[in-house]
Formats: structure tokens, C-alpha cells, sequence
């Protein structure tokens, strides 16, 4: 792109952080290509949850990319941009035809610092209006998205499994700043990630856990910094008789307690790499149940044997 060019991108970039830090949503819808401000809810809702984050903080535009589609067929099915060397590659679907950019940038020299991708397209005159707007932290528990990548290597090694695996989408996720952007490194990540996935985390089906005390169907297990530490999110699902003892919370405590403890005398490895584990009931989308412990305080012996199976 021209130095023209450049200089315009981050100028309208810069606008629009300030008009986050600001909270100016006015302004920011004003400055939206119609299409999207004529529903700007989504946008209204990163804004009101940013401002508080970046209020004070320092904006730098890390990347810069333009995008011209403005000789694209309409209704095409799907764009891609080749972008620079090591090439980085842009998804779109549907995109109308005009010219775009890309502005990657980073609030920092705050306690949460935040990167924000927006999605710019050329008005007539040559103004950049707002099309997309996504962010994501730069750092979780206290750590970027580089740590956590060199981490999961380091457990992967050790053939730890788990912990590698989780560790491997903390650092996916605060690396790449937008679903639709690939380039090498984040394919490599991917791919490492794809060879120390186990078999038995739950996604399309429940994982089963057996103890002495009976059957749980864990539905989905995720990561959390809820708590300010890096935590495990397990959710299962409770039979009946699991949700009649819900109701009482010392027999409460003790059921979703076992699960912890159980997750962990299968997993060992988990006590090292987490702060502790959250555990939720849940019945449909209602939490029935929750509770979070610090690895040090969840007893994972006593259970008598315990085994784990992918429901079927």
C-alpha cells in the first residue's frame, strides 16, 4: 500500500480506539458502513465491555493490510487475501464488493491488555468507515499467548496430554486475532495442537466418569480465568438422583468435590499445569450447582477406583 494509504488506515484506527476509550457510541455507529450500524448491538457490547479496560490505555497499529475486493462478483461464496511474506491468508464469506483493510491493534500498558481487529472499508472520498469489530485479551493469568505455547511444547514432551492440549488453545486463542486469519505459525500451532489432542476430553460426546459413588456425564471441559488464575471449567450433567442430592449443599459439596477429585486421580498432571478446577451442574441451560477449589484443597484419594469412558 502507498504511505498515503498507510497513513489513512491508522489514522481511522486510532479514531476508532479513541471513540471506545472514549466511549463515544454515537460517534463509533456514525462512522459505520450502514450495513452494520443498522444493527449495532454487537459492536454497542464490545465497546461498553472495552472502555472500562482501555480507558488509559497505549494504542499502537501493529498490521496493516489492504484489501481489494472491489472488483469481486456479487453474492461470490467466499474471498481470500494472500497478504505479504510469510504469507498471511483472510477468510471472508459473502463480502460485498469494495475495497477493505484490515487494522490489528494492541491497547497495552494496562492490567488487561487487549488486541482489537477492525474490519475498515473504503467509503466514496476515500473515508474508512467501521465494517467488523473483534477483540481478544493479549494475556491470560498472566501469561501472553508465546508462553503458553512454549509451555504446552514442554508438556507435550513430557507426555502430558492434558495439559498440553488446554495450554495449546489458551495460547491459540490469544495469539490469533481473528477466527477467519491464518498464516504458518498459527497453522503450526494448529498442528501441534491436533497431535496431543486425547482421546477421552468430551466434545461431540460426554465423557463418563465412574467412582464408587456412581456415574457422572461431564459434557465439556474448558479453560477459565474467572478466578483470576488459570482454572479447568468442567460441566456435567446429573441424573436424578445426582439432582436431588444438589439440593442439599454439604451433599452438594461432596458430589461435585468427588468429581474434582476423580479428574484428577486420572489426570495427575493436571494439579501442575492449573490453578484449580470449577466444577457446574447443569441442568439445560440452568447452573444448578457450582464450586471452584484450589488444587491444593480438592483430596483426590479415598475415591477407591475410579475409570473414564467417551459415552457412546
Amino acid at each position: 500500500m502507498t504511505a498515503a494509504d498507510r497513513a489513512s488506515l491508522q489514522g481511522s484506527a486510532r479514531t476508532v480506539l479513541a471513540q471506545v476509550q472514549s466511549g463515544n457510541e454515537a460517534g463509533l455507529q456514525a462512522n459505520t458502513i450502514p450495513a452494520v450500524a443498522a444493527d449495532f448491538s454487537g459492536i454497542r457490547n464490545s465497546v461498553e465491555y472495552l472502555r472500562p479496560l482501555v480507558a488509559r490505555a497505549t494504542i499502537t497499529v501493529d498490521s496493516l493490510y489492504l484489501l481489494d475486493a472491489s472488483e469481486d462478483p456479487a453474492g461470490e461464496a467466499r474471498t481470500d487475501f494472500y497478504c505479504g511474506s510469510p504469507v498471511v491468508v483472510i477468510h471472508f464469506t459473502n463480502l460485498p464488493p469494495a475495497v477493505y483493510a484490515l487494522a490489528i491493534v494492541h491497547a497495552t500498558g494496562i492490567a488487561q491488555p487487549q488486541q482489537v481487529a477492525l474490519i475498515l472499508s473504503k467509503a466514496n472520498g476515500g473515508r474508512w468507515m467501521l465494517a467488523g469489530f473483534f477483540s481478544k485479551p493479549m494475556i491470560a493469568a498472566g501469561h501472553d499467548g508465546l508462553w503458553y505455547w512454549t509451555s504446552a511444547r514442554q508438556y507435550a514432551q513430557t507426555r502430558m496430554d492434558w495439559d498440553a492440549w488446554f495450554y495449546y488453545r489458551m495460547a491459540a486463542n490469544l495469539l490469533d486475532p481473528l477466527d477467519f486469519l491464518s498464516s504458518p505459525n498459527l497453522e503450526k500451532l494448529e498442528h501441534e495442537t491436533d497431535q496431543v489432542k486425547p482421546d477421552s476430553v468430551p466434545g461431540t460426546q460426554p465423557l463418563r466418569i465412574t467412582t464408587h459413588s456412581g456415574v457422572f456425564t461431564v459434557t465439556a471441559i474448558d479453560t477459565t480465568t474467572e478466578f483470576g488464575g488459570l482454572d479447568l471449567d468442567v460441566h456435567y450433567s446429573p441424573d436424578p438422583a445426582q439432582i436431588a442430592e444438589l439440593h442439599n449443599p454439604p451433599t452438594a459439596r461432596q458430589q461435585v468435590s468427588s468429581i474434582m477429585a476423580a479428574l484428577l486421580q486420572l489426570h495427575p498432571e493436571l494439579a501442575q499445569a492449573f490453578h484449580g478446577i470449577w466444577v457446574q451442574a447443569d441442568q439445560g441451560n440452568a447452573s444448578l450447582f457450582a464450586l471452584e477449589l484450589p488444587m491444593n484443597q480438592i483430596v483426590a484419594g479415598g475415591l477407591g477406583p475410579v475409570s473414564s469412558s467417551m459415552a457412546r
